[in-house]
């Protein structure tokens, strides 16, 4: 994981002439082959802190299936931090092996804490953060989906001045650390939509914590039922876009949010000539553990 990485590649996604608006995605997702996108974005900053702070532990959040968790694990054994993923779902440990995710996390050295629903709750509790400390020792924390001050600000680093040219700038919404970063680096004449992949109106609250600025929104249409959650027309999607696009997506941020897009375009929702980029914010490594779920349900696979 090299920290002074080249600017990704925007790609233009062909669209029929009638839509009236060009499209293109900006490829965060080849940054690296597993801290790629927003995870090396939100964990540049945090890793360099930690490491100036003489920390050899870095300890974090999420769920069976996180991108995040996978990202940290990678990028601990890279920079030789250790690392401990603290899990939502107690019932987790005992299937570790058969979770793609927690398999390559642990491979890549991650120990684990698995909790409760109830107790993963806790994870910004002091007390909770304090008995996590007592047993594991002092380590530099990392919030869930990584977000905090130094997360926005790498993430402020994606776009460039050669992105100044596009009207609308359009990203996947998890924990709100990407879009703030999207939102505080925007040209005054751009408008910045996010697609959360999760309902919740505690989104803007949060990512208002962040951001000054007021040239942004959340487009809700497209959480396909809540995190994590997709359905064989999302499926279809995904698949018919790699074919098309040679560009792959994962099924819970960046599939979602380009159905989004896609689908206002179709309605006409931006005007005639507008110009939009989609940040591709990575999160392949999902598809594997998703595939075998879907496959369990007798559900087509994502390609």
């Amino acid at each position: 994981m090299n920290f002074s990485l080249e600017n990704s590649v925007n790609e233009q996604v062909v669209l029929p002439k009638e839509w009236g608006v060009e499209l293109f995605i900006k490829r965060e997702d080849t940054i690296h082959s597993f801290v790629s996108g927003n995870k090396y974005r939100k964990l540049k900053y945090n890793l360099k802190k930690a490491k100036s702070l003489g920390f050899d532990t870095l300890l974090t959040f999420g769920g069976a299936f996180s991108n995040h968790i996978a990202a940290v694990a990678s990028a601990g054994k890279l920079h030789g931090l250790n690392t401990i993923g603290v899990i939502r779902g107690e019932e987790l440990k005992s299937k570790l092996e058969e979770n793609e995710t927690l398999r390559f996390a642990k491979s890549n050295g991650m120990r684990f804490e698995f909790v409760s629903r109830a107790i993963y709750r806790q994870k910004t509790e002091i007390t909770f953060l304090n008995s996590l400390k007592k047993f594991f020792g002092e380590f530099y924390l990392i919030p869930e989906g990584g977000t905090n001050e130094l997360a926005v600000k790498g993430c402020e680093e994606i776009l460039t001045e050669a992105d100044k040219d596009f009207d609308v700038i359009c990203c996947a919404v998890g924990t709100g650390g990407t879009i703030s970063g999207l939102v505080n680096c925007s040209k005054p004449n751009q408008k910045v939509l996010g697609f959360p992949a999760l309902k919740g109106d505690f989104l803007k609250e949060d990512i208002s914590k962040f951001v000054t600025k007021t040239n942004w929104d959340l487009i809700e249409d497209y959480s396909f039922g809540g995190y994590a959650k997709i359905n064989e027309e999302l499926i279809t999607f995904i698949n018919a876009f790699k074919i098309e696009n040679n560009i792959p997506l994962d099924p819970i941020y960046t599939g979602k949010m380009m159905f989004g897009v896609l689908d206002l375009i179709k309605k006409g929702f931006f005007k005639k000539g507008t110009k939009i980029l989609v940040i591709h914010t990575g999160g392949l490594q999902g598809i594997a553990g998703m595939n075998s779920i879907l496959k369990k349900k007798q559900l087509p696979i994502i390609i």
